[in-house]
């Protein structure tokens, strides 16, 4: 299936592993060069030098913080000084700490309001205004399930992304007459590894070994397994292409069929 995204502009955050390599694999694949950024600067480097050998496209890569103001400035400032323009973004970040309630300092709700939802704004009002001027755009968004069915420990993470959830339903109406959809992702539990960095988390909390919890989270899922990166770089692919050009204002899950709501 041609997806029609060849030469298209993707910035993808949150890109160096995970999710967010997966994505920009996955687009890199279809023939859309790319501007990929994330905190540590080695691990982003080797991505870029990866994606670009394997698929031929270009490939810019910024070392930034997308949860400070300079950071923003700083990826979205190297996208249109390359390309001019960004077709697709992919508004992705890592998780904040898990934990119960009276662990979370002001200081971390602040932080993880920067980092989840204060990033996707930003970003989005970098890249929004050009996509509008030239009538096409896509914005994903990676959310989690936490989004329809919170979890246990996550509040950060369940407070903030369905803020990010009402956010862009919210924005879908307002650019769909500009042909740009707006679009959010919801990633159940993947082998990548923050679920690595929740299984000790939950392990050091509860004093259960890590192979327990990951044996207790495949229990609840019906495919009975985590899924692969790859198997949701398909979803985001999907939704990046001209293809799903009536698709916006929603929120998929990709789980395995963990969210157990009919809607």
């Amino acid at each position: 299936m041609d997806l029609g995204i060849r030469g298209k502009v993707a910035l993808v955050a949150a890109s160096s592993k995970g999710l967010g390599r997966a994505v920009a694999e996955e687009l890199a694949a279809e023939g859309a060069n790319l501007v990929l950024c994330a905190r540590g600067e080695e691990a982003l480097s080797q991505t870029a030098d990866s994606i670009r050998q394997r698929s031929g496209v270009d490939v810019v890569h910024v070392a930034a913080d997308v949860s400070e103001a300079a950071g923003l400035e700083r990826v979205a400032g190297a996208a249109l000084k390359k390309f001019g323009r960004v077709d697709i973004l992919v508004n992705n970040s890592g998780g904040p700490p898990s934990g119960p309630f009276d662990t979370y300092t002001p200081e971390m709700w602040e932080s993880a309001t920067r980092l989840l939802l204060f990033s996707v704004v930003g970003l989005t009002r970098a890249v929004l205004p050009g996509m509008k001027e030239r009538r096409w755009g896509r914005i994903l968004n990676v959310t989690s399930i936490a989004v329809k069915q919170p979890v246990e420990g996550l509040m950060l993470s369940n407070s903030l992304r369905a803020a990010v959830t009402g956010f862009a339903r919210s924005l879908a109406n307002e650019v769909a007459p500009f042909n740009v959809t707006v679009n959010n992702l919801m990633p159940g539990y993947t082998r990548t590894d923050r679920m690595e960095h929740l299984a000790r988390a939950a392990g050091e909390r509860s004093g259960v070994p890590v192979k327990d919890t990951f044996a207790k989270w495949e229990k609840e899922i019906p495919m009975g397994r985590l899924g692969e990166p790859r198997e949701f770089a398909a979803l985001a692919a999907f939704l990046a292409s001209d293809r799903a050009s009536y698709i916006t204002g929603s929120s998929i899950a990709v789980d395995g069929g963990w969210i157990r709501a009919l809607v």
